[in-house]
């Protein structure tokens, strides 16, 4: 499909800097397959789903994957930043780096510490270059492995905002909280699954008082999900690929869900593209540990999720275009258009939508 069938233009002050607080107070809209679009909040969801319906969670952990630090070749230095977004080792990952054009293979990066010393161990953190990929892509190889590694990002990254937020703003103790979900458990993302936000543990209190089953699946959210779609047509475009894991014990409990008549309702759309996955031709949900790039564009037909709540994305994202097969083209349209004239807030701090799957 032509990838400008999904652009829209977006007021600029419509793009949240901050979340509601508290996290239940940010708008919701419903939209159903069909009939009149529904202006509520998240506090209404409990009321809006069913007894016997399954909440799907995704319990990644946001790293703090962004690093600043000095490229050293010889006696020449130059400022550089890191972004990691995808493990490939104990002590090496990919990242896109910032500019990228400084860096070349054998390269050295200095993160933290600028000096030469190494009194303290963790005083600074080196990497090596080890290659140079398309969009800005380097693969480093640390110094350290396993959890020094993680101890050292830990000390010397920064939470990882989204551009549209971190080119207004630097991120900031708060979004240590905010830009984490109260059930993250799971550390390996370096963007947050952004419709979890919202769930407060109250929220999720009251759900299940309500008979709505919650089960938690990890897919860890990489940065490519912030990249543009530069293509022209959706057949071009490539997916980073990402780490998820459903275990066999959600799955049957999923598959028990619906067999009984239960809506399974995913949590982001990280949530619903791991589901997707993990599920057989015919709907059937199966454990999961791999890697995914599943790619969702309208025409796609789903197989394991009814209901999906989620946030409003970026005009020609991948995110976008995920939302449209999901709910029908058109419907989205329509709908986005409504929450930029009613002043819904956009992107990872802003509102969300709940979306009925539409008919195949």
């Amino acid at each position: 499909m032509r990838v400008d069938l999904f652009d829209f233009d977006l007021p600029e002050d419509r793009i949240a800097l901050r979340p509601a607080v508290p996290r239940e107070a940010a708008r919701l809209l419903v939209v159903p397959p069909a009939g009149a679009l529904g202006h509520r909040t998240i506090a209404d969801l409990p009321g809006l789903l069913r007894a016997g319906d399954a909440l799907v969670l995704n319990d990644t952990r946001v790293i703090p994957a962004r690093l600043r630090g000095l490229r050293i070749r010889g006696e020449n230095a130059a400022r550089v930043e890191i972004m990691l977004h995808r493990r490939l080792a104990p002590d090496t990952w990919l990242a896109f780096a910032r500019p990228a054009k400084k860096l070349a293979p054998g390269d050295r990066i200095r993160f933290g510490d600028e000096r030469e010393s190494t009194a303290c161990l963790l005083a600074s953190l080196d990497a090596e270059v080890e290659a140079r990929g398309e969009g800005g892509e380097v693969r480093l190889r640390f110094a350290f492995q396993g959890p020094a590694l993680d101890e050292a990002i830990a000390a010397h990254g920064e939470m990882p905002l989204p551009p549209y937020i971190a080119g207004k703003r630097p991120a900031d103790e708060r979004d240590l909280v905010d830009y984490q979900t109260v059930y993250a458990a799971e550390a390996g993302a370096v963007a947050a699954p952004t419709a979890g936000l919202h769930l407060s543990a109250g929220m999720l209190a009251g759900l299940a008082e309500r008979g709505i089953a919650q089960h938690r699946v990890t897919l860890h959210v990489g940065a490519g999900t912030f990249l543009p779609v530069s293509a022209d047509d959706t057949t071009d475009h490539r997916m980073h690929p990402e780490w998820g894991t459903v275990s066999a014990e959600t799955a049957a409990a999923l598959n028990e869900t619906r067999a009984r008549g239960g809506r399974v309702v995913a949590i982001g759309t990280t949530s619903l593209r791991l589901l997707e996955s993990a599920a057989d031709p015919d709907g059937t949900i199966r454990a999961f540990s791999d890697e995914t790039s599943i790619f969702i564009t309208p025409g796609y037909r789903f197989r394991a999720v009814d209901v999906l709540m989620t946030n409003f994305h970026l005009p020609r994202s991948t995110l976008f275009m995920l939302v449209s097969a999901f709910a029908g083209l058109d419907r989205m349209r329509a709908a986005y258009a409504e929450a930029i004239a009613q002043g819904y807030r956009f992107y990872s701090y802003g509102d969300a939508c709940l979306l009925e799957r539409a008919p195949a």
